[in-house]
C-alpha cells in the first residue's frame, strides 16, 4: 500500500551540498522548488536508477549549524564497486567511520549528515 518517496536533510550551503553528493554518491538534481519570496529553496536528488529522491531543504535565514543529536539516524548506500567507493570518499577525506568487521562504513556530508556505504547484497 505504501513506497518509499523520498527522506529529507536541512543543509546550510545548497551548492556545496549539490557538489557533495554528485562527487561522492552520482546524485543529480531531479526537481526544486522555490519559494517565491526566496525564503527558502527545496532540490530533489535521485541516482537515475529509483523513484527514491534525497531531499535537501535550505533555508534562507538559518546560518547556525543543525542539531543532529548523536547522529544515529543515517541513510545507506549500496555501492556497485565497494573497494572502488571507499578508495574515491578515502581521498575526499569524507570516511568518518569504519567497521570492517561489518564490511561497511560511513561518509559524513558537509552538514554532518552520516551516510552509510554498503556492498552489494550477495
Amino acid at each position: 500500500m505504501f513506497k518509499f518517496n523520498h527522506y529529507n536533510f536541512n543543509i546550510l550551503d545548497l551548492e556545496k551540498s549539490k557538489k557533495f553528493y554528485k562527487d561522492a554518491l552520482g546524485l543529480e538534481e531531479v526537481r526544486r522548488i522555490e519559494d517565491p519570496d526566496g525564503n527558502w529553496i527545496i532540490v530533489y536528488l535521485g541516482d537515475g536508477k529509483s523513484n527514491f529522491t534525497l531531499e535537501l531543504t535550505w533555508l534562507k535565514d538559518r546560518k547556525e549549524a543543525y542539531n543532529l543529536g548523536e547522529n544515529e539516524f543515517h541513510l545507506a548506500f549500496e555501492a556497485e564497486d565497494y573497494e572502488k567507493a571507499h578508495e574515491k570518499h578515502k581521498e575526499m577525506g569524507c570516511i568518518c567511520f569504519e567497521n570492517p568487521e561489518m564490511g561497511i562504513y560511513f561518509i559524513n556530508d558537509p552538514d554532518n549528515y552520516w551516510l552509510e556505504i554498503i556492498p552489494p547484497a550477495k
